[in-house]
């Protein structure tokens, strides 16, 4: 079954990282993203990001900037150019990999859940090779 992915709308977007992330993580995951997105391309310099929830229960983040990123992953040796929407998969996928070591075995089971949602949808997406390569 394909996995659609639903833009939050702008009503309910006040609600999205408290529902997403917990109330109690969601400043600290909001954190994580804008750094991890620095450290995956230079030409992050910050903006507005998009909320997505997917129908399999995951949810990523993604800039709202037409450009492409150029992307570099120290840990794995990966460099591409990514579309925005493949950028903020992979961006949200690290998020939820440095979340899955917290000291809270329900949220590590949470997020580790999500990380394998985000991760099916990212192989349905048009840029799924690149997505898996820079996240292995």
């Amino acid at each position: 079954m394909t996995i659609i992915a639903t833009q939050v709308p702008e009503s309910r977007r006040l609600a999205f990282m408290p529902a997403a992330f917990t109330p109690l993580m969601m400043m600290r995951a909001e954190g994580l993203t804008y750094h991890q997105a620095s450290l995956l391309s230079r030409q992050y310099s910050g903006g507005y990001w998009e909320f997505y929830t997917l129908s399999n229960g995951s949810f990523y983040l993604a800039p709202t900037c037409a450009e492409r990123f150029d992307v570099s992953v120290d840990g794995n040796g990966y460099e591409g150019d990514v579309s925005a929407d493949a950028f903020g998969i992979i961006v949200t996928m690290f998020v939820y990999g440095a979340l899955a070591f917290i000291d809270d075995e329900a949220l590590r089971e949470k997020f580790g859940e999500h990380y394998h949602q985000l991760r099916a949808f990212a192989i349905e997406h048009a840029e799924g090779s690149a997505i898996l390569a820079a996240i292995d």
